[in-house]
């Protein structure tokens, strides 16, 4: 096997799955004490939207992906395969992605921090900063380096065919 070639699994590792999810879980409880701070009400709707997102991600990927009922990096075939019946995995490859489309998974992060910045310009308080910085890096380059160094680059989903994968990976157009 050459260097550009990399195995992929059949069942994630255990290990890789509980790395990705005690990362999510960490965005998910900075952004939720950060919105907590503005009210119990904001709180409530930030929860409603990532319960959204994430039944819109299972019955719209999950469903259809190589991983249903199977490890998935993320834990999410097996949860798919628990809550939802089996899609068609021709439709996981034909479907586009755009920029548009993941716009509200950045929201999981974004939402949060802009609350925070708000709550520091109103009220300066350096913990609050250091949740900002943390849910920023935990949000982009906690989420990026799981995604390609244990994730994606281990898929079988991606060798099949994965809209996420072309979207990101686009090649680069030539300059003539």
């Amino acid at each position: 096997m050459d260097d550009k070639q990399n195995t992929t699994y059949e069942h994630y590792p255990l290990w890789i799955i509980f790395i990705s999810t005690i990362l999510q879980l960490s965005i998910i409880i900075i952004g939720s004490y950060l919105i907590y701070q503005i009210g119990i009400i904001w709180l409530l709707l930030y929860l409603i939207f990532l319960g959204i997102l994430e039944i819109r991600l299972l019955r719209k990927s999950c469903i259809d992906c190589y991983y249903y009922g199977k490890r998935c990096a993320f834990g999410k075939g097996k949860l798919c395969s628990i809550l939802f019946k089996k899609g068609n995995p021709n439709k996981f490859i034909t479907h586009q992605i755009k920029w548009i489309d993941i716009v509200p998974d950045f929201l999981v992060s974004l939402i949060p921090m802009i609350i925070g910045i708000f709550l520091v310009l109103t009220d300066f308080d350096w913990s609050v900063v250091v949740l900002i910085v943390v849910l920023f890096f935990l949000g982009f380059v906690g989420t990026g380096t799981v995604r390609g160094y244990l994730a994606c680059k281990f898929c079988k989903q991606k060798e099949i065919g994965c809209p996420a994968d072309q979207l990101f990976n686009k090649p680069k157009k030539k300059k003539s």
